[in-house]
């Protein structure tokens, strides 16, 4: 993969070698000189001279928000739209698109597409390629998008789509287990479709490795649950409506109760042609204090007032040994000045490299003498003075 970051051609048992030492210094860095190439509506832009606050200003549809995505691809997963690789490329270009940043100028980070492998994704540290989910281990990235909106109307999916990013960012491991439980959860569901009765033998050895990586998971999903409780039951009911969070498990936690429970439920599950135990049924509950209401049956204000509290709760955990971001598309606009006010101050204090996106550069007054802004139109940004 070419980009215009242009890595250090460092051997993967170098990168290797220096990934101990330079994970310990990265704790301190902030993104800088990234470049998108051909991606989306960006032919070539590069963002330099970065700042604790980064403003994206532009219309709608001007390409903020593709920035936004573009650093969200330098977290495992799918970034902030989940979408297909060969849409993220530009309409113009051969098929491919690269993304690249600098920590600090000791690591560089680097993904993107080829145009003859639209389909497979290609990551990079230091010039060495590496798994998607090892992006987890240098750095950490948070965010929150209008889209979001919706979290706690929509289906359990979506939550617990939103509570494994929050568990990436604080125990990059997660991603893995993550991937080991649906290879293992697509493989029973085959199993268990199937129109001849499956090898009993053979669903015990699935079912191990599903109850493994599922207990991982679930575990993982019930300790970060724990901890933004924690950190939520200090903060004050206002300016933010303070949410309590209630983690659902889908099934036993322990590896074998989950194996038990699996075995089991085979003949409801043969029934039903898939699983119907197990951590892929979790939910994360939200209640508002105060009110004791569901934060579905909640109004939209209050509904994002909570989203914006677990937001920064779960930056305030942030600030561990791995750098992090945070990307807010659009959030400014929708508060109030006292709002406004407090969620600068909380941003201000935490440990995130933050960025915003925004139609005009007022709602961001309080900051605008302390950010980097840039003015994005068409697919281009320009630095302001």
């Amino acid at each position: 993969m070419r980009t215009s970051g242009n890595f250090s051609q460092l051997s993967a048992n170098a990168f290797r070698v220096t990934l101990g030492k330079q994970r310990t210094i990265a704790a301190i860095m902030v993104l800088d000189r990234i470049s998108l190439t051909r991606f989306r509506n960006h032919r070539g832009t590069r963002l330099e001279d970065t700042a604790k606050f980064n403003l994206l200003v532009g219309e709608n549809g001007a390409g903020k928000t593709n920035v936004l995505e573009a650093l969200s691809l330098l977290a495992p997963g799918r970034g902030i739209r989940r979408a297909a690789l060969a849409d993220m490329a530009g309409q113009h270009g051969d098929g491919s698109f690269a993304i690249s940043a600098a920590l600090d100028q000791t690591v560089q980070l680097g993904t993107g597409i080829r145009a003859e492998r639209p389909g497979r994704r290609i990551v990079q540290a230091n010039g060495a390629e590496i798994a998607a989910v090892q992006l987890g281990e240098w750095l950490s990235i948070g965010w929150l998008t209008p889209a979001m909106d919706r979290l706690f109307a929509d289906g359990a999916g979506a939550r617990r789509r939103f509570l494994d990013r929050l568990v990436v960012a604080l125990e990059p491991r997660h991603a893995r287990q993550a991937t080991r439980l649906d290879t293992a959860l697509r493989e029973r569901n085959r199993l268990l479709a199937d129109a001849a009765e499956p090898d009993p033998r053979w669903l015990d050895a699935i079912e191990a490795q599903l109850a493994e990586a599922g207990s991982a998971v679930a575990q993982a999903r019930a300790r970060v649950v724990d901890r933004l409780g924690a950190t939520l039951v200090t903060l004050p009911d206002a300016p933010f409506a303070r949410p309590e969070l209630c983690y659902q498990p889908g099934g036993p936690l322990q590896p074998e109760d989950l194996a038990r429970a699996l075995a089991e439920g085979r003949r409801r599950d043969r029934a039903a042609q898939r699983s119907l135990t197990g951590p892929h049924r979790d939910d994360l509950v939200v209640t508002m204090a105060g009110k004791d209401q569901r934060a579905a049956d909640c109004s939209t204000g209050e509904q994002k007032a909570m989203l914006i509290a677990i937001t920064l709760a779960h930056a305030g955990l942030l600030g561990g040994e791995r750098p992090s971001l945070l990307l807010l598309d659009e959030v400014a606009a929708h508060l109030d000045p006292q709002r406004r006010e407090a969620l600068f101050d909380r941003l201000r204090r935490g440990s995130a490299q933050v960025w915003l996106t925004g139609t005009e550069l007022a709602p961001f007054s309080d900051i605008a003498g302390e950010a980097a802004v840039w003015q994005v139109a068409g697919g281009s940004a320009v630095r302001t003075p």
